[in-house]
């Protein structure tokens, strides 16, 4: 039997409007997906709305459709995801910025790409939900209409039920400062016995290619090291271990990252570059975790090439 849920809350027109739809059929999908794409078709000073999403998914919305389907944008969600969650966030504020209308207007249906990247691990998924939780603070400005629709067949219940916490009008919502906090207390790993102390950033480097990183890879890990201590030092300590591509670093902080947006928020115009600091460091490597320390402690920032 088809399940389908949706939230439409009342936005102020000028504001960002995060929606979500949960379905467990391609039916759900359709009846979720056609309303709010006939919504984007109808709003004034906006561009065609864009559906994101499986590409069988897409099939079948287009047709359901019919004819209206020349008027729509299709993206498969494995073109769109293509990266970490930070990544999303730079290939959606650069989307916006290229094409959408005054003010960010723009109707899009996006489906996270479960059965990828965003799915393959517990802590992958927790690190989506912050994404969906910081869209809230990152794009408020935006006058963009975002759907997200969560297929329970590849998300699963547990995801789709955390999903709910991140989008306003579920019944369910909490705000990002909650609930990121909530994800970032969960402990990391602990190092594994045997660790690297490194005398500085500029010493990832060697150390890294030493762990079988290739010459540019070691290059930019390093750049991500160093943007990282020089947005949030003065650094204690750096820590590394693993092997290629898994190399880690660990900054050991004097003080805390208080904002909870530290790396997400996109800097203006063009490529990152080493100088953006957080965000920087989180558009080239695969994991970074941020944890607050305990009793006046400094901050950890542990920064995972690949």
């Amino acid at each position: 039997m088809s399940r389908s849920t949706s939230a439409h809350p009342a936005a102020a027109p000028d504001r960002f409007d995060h929606r979500m739809a949960a379905f467990g059929s391609d039916e759900g999908f359709v009846a979720a997906a056609l309303p709010f794409l006939a919504e984007g078709l109808a709003a004034r000073d906006e561009p065609p709305p864009v559906a994101i999403a499986a590409p069988a998914l897409l099939a079948v919305l287009r047709d359901a459709l019919g004819t209206d389907a020349r008027d729509i944008g299709f993206v498969d969600h494995a073109d769109w995801y293509t990266g970490t969650a930070a990544n999303a966030v730079a290939r959606g504020a650069g989307y916006l910025a290229a094409n959408a209308g005054p003010g960010g207007r723009v109707h899009l249906l996006m489906e996270p790409d479960w059965a990828g990247r965003a799915g393959r691990s517990v802590r992958e998924s927790a690190e989506w939900i912050r994404y969906e939780s910081l869209a809230n603070l990152l794009f408020a400005p935006s006058a963009t209409t975002v759907l997200c629709a969560y297929d329970i067949r590849t998300a699963g219940p547990a995801v789709v039920d955390a999903a709910r916490r991140a989008h306003p009008g579920t019944g369910v919502y909490e705000q990002p400062s909650v609930l990121v906090r909530e994800l970032d207390a969960v402990p990391l790993a602990p190092p594994p016995r045997t660790v690297t102390r490194l005398p500085g950033a500029e010493s990832v480097r060697a150390w890294s290619a030493g762990r079988g990183l290739a010459a540019r890879e070691a290059e930019l890990f390093t750049h991500a090291v160093a943007a990282a201590a020089v947005a949030h030092g003065p650094v204690v300590d750096f820590v590394a271990w693993g092997e290629a591509p898994a190399c880690v670093c660990e900054l050991r902080l004097c003080r805390a990252v208080a904002d909870p947006l530290a790396g997400f928020v996109p800097p203006p115009g063009g490529e990152p570059e080493p100088g953006h600091g957080l965000w920087f460091t989180r558009q080239v490597c695969a994991y970074v975790d941020v944890r607050d320390g305990t009793a006046g402690d400094g901050a950890r920032i542990r920064v995972q090439y690949g």
